[in-house]
């Protein structure tokens, strides 16, 4: 069942409709799923977007009547989501994936989504960030040599920019502020330099920011305008995207994999407000926001049109995102409880 407006709820009651939400299939990634052949391994599942991207897949390749594995691997320190991924029809493997030899008893796949990463917690170990965002990444990328890889990336790697211009677009310089998003460019680095010495066709996703109702930047701002917490304005736009559109355009970028490597910014179409989002979920919760600092002019923004030309404009727009977190929000309905920092200026997370 691919999405609609006219198959959108007006609300969503509890978890089971959210994740079935975030994981159902476009017409474009059943067709994708369906010309391209071989099992898919995700590599760092048990992220916050890992679980909704592989049941995508689980359920588009069965649309459209292709066989495949779907695998999924981390550490899983919390036995029910994998038990949730198991349920849902994908495979597990607990591993590692700072320990070589464990990453070399992985299974074969011709298609690899690598979303291993360190961001939030980072500052004060740099060298477990560069081990996760650097050292990972080249153990995948020897590993999977022979297969297609999608690996993960952020809008980190660009500086802040004027808030009029649109957000950085993939041909911009890169500029990362602070170490970690110093090591996320690094990952981009290792990803492009296999690509070109091994000929791995390969896509690199830099993500700003993916949102559902239990994280991300408007699930943030809708927990601290109700608390009556000020927000900080220093970082004054912000990039959101539904996570269900996010997931559907990883998948059709896999036919993009390519050598030398495939860039692009999977980011919503809109420079938003962090004070104007605030206002609105202020006024769906019958509150008011409350606010600290000045708005500076320029902000870490992405601009999205490649990725919204090659793989189809975002389905699920972000008034109805605010409309659907500030209900979850005023139902006191379940957080994952890992604030995004937005309003970091510094590169410290």
């Amino acid at each position: 069942m691919s999405q609609s407006s006219e198959s959108l709820p007006e609300r969503i009651e509890n978890e089971e409709q959210l994740d079935e939400l975030l994981s159902r299939p476009t017409p474009a990634v059943i067709d994708v799923l369906g010309r391209i052949d071989g099992d898919i391994i995700l590599l760092g599942i048990g992220g916050k977007m890992g679980p909704t991207l592989a049941r995508m897949a689980v359920r588009a390749s069965q649309a459209a009547g292709k066989k495949r594995r779907v695998v999924g691997v981390s550490r899983f320190s919390d036995p029910k989501a994998e038990e949730q991924l198991q349920a849902w029809g994908v495979e597990t493997i607990r591993a590692d994936l700072l320990e070589p030899a464990q990453v070399a008893k992985l299974p074969d796949a011709p298609n690899v989504v690598a979303m291993s990463a360190l961001k939030f917690g980072s500052t004060g170990k740099a060298a477990l960030t560069w081990g996760m965002n650097v050292y990972v990444p080249t153990l995948v990328a020897r590993r999977y040599s022979q297969s297609r890889i999608v690996a993960f990336s952020t809008g980190n790697v660009y500086p802040l920019s004027n808030v009029r211009r649109g957000g950085s677009r993939e041909t911009d310089p890169v500029g990362p502020v602070g170490e970690y998003a110093m090591s996320t460019l690094g990952r981009e680095r290792i990803y492009e330099y296999f690509a070109e010495a091994t000929g791995t066709p390969t896509t690199i996703v830099r993500l700003n920011y993916a949102c559902e109702l239990r994280y991300g930047v408007i699930a943030d701002m809708a927990r601290r305008v109700q608390a009556g917490e000020a927000i900080d304005l220093r970082m004054s736009c912000v990039n959101a995207i539904w996570q269900g559109d996010a997931n559907a355009a990883v998948w059709q970028s896999l036919e993009r994999c390519a050598s030398p490597a495939f860039t692009f910014n999977l980011a919503g179409p809109e420079t938003l407000s962090v004070r104007r989002l605030c206002e609105a979920l202020a006024a769906e919760l019958e509150t008011t926001a409350q606010f600290i600092g000045e708005e500076a002019h320029d902000a870490l923004l992405s601009n999205g049109g490649l990725g919204h030309e090659l793989f189809g404009y975002p389905k699920i727009p972000i008034g109805r995102v605010v409309r659907w977190t500030a209900d979850w929000v005023r139902r006191g309905e379940r957080s994952l409880g890992k604030p995004t920092h937005f309003e970091t200026r510094d590169g410290s997370y």
